[in-house]
């Protein structure tokens, strides 16, 4: 085996994942490993896809969002594209994830005086 080729039980130990979510990326046509009979060999391509992948989920982005960024890929342009929807598609998401950060805020206060209320109370009616 070609060292730029890596064994289903090596991507998932370098990146963590086990051999379904693996699986899954591929029915979703978001990975397409060699097949050597029923062995599937992992290229440089499919792990640079599989990273973007997982960093896209850790960012909150769908895997539909994430195939179509996928799919700007295109070396002949320089991926000026692919790069140019990435920071549009990373604004937006940053952006839903600062209101997303201010509303947890509130609701984190909210709760934790509702707590104290409720603590009072507790306490006043057990001394009573």
């Amino acid at each position: 085996m070609s060292d730029d080729l890596m064994t289903i039980r090596q991507m998932c130990d370098a990146f963590d994942v086990t051999p379904r979510t693996l699986r899954f990326y591929e029915a979703r046509e978001l990975i397409s490993p060699l097949r050597r009979g029923q062995h599937r060999l992992y290229d440089r391509r499919d792990r640079g896809r599989l990273k973007l992948i997982l960093q896209g989920k850790r960012f909150g982005f769908s895997l539909e969002d994430i195939r179509q960024l996928l799919e700007l890929y295109d070396p002949r342009e320089n991926n000026v594209t692919q790069i140019a929807a990435t920071i549009e598609a990373s604004r937006e998401r940053l952006a839903d994830m600062k209101r997303q950060q201010e509303e947890l805020k509130i609701a984190i206060a909210e709760l934790a005086e509702q707590i104290s209320l409720a603590e009072q109370m507790l306490s006043q009616r057990q001394h009573a």
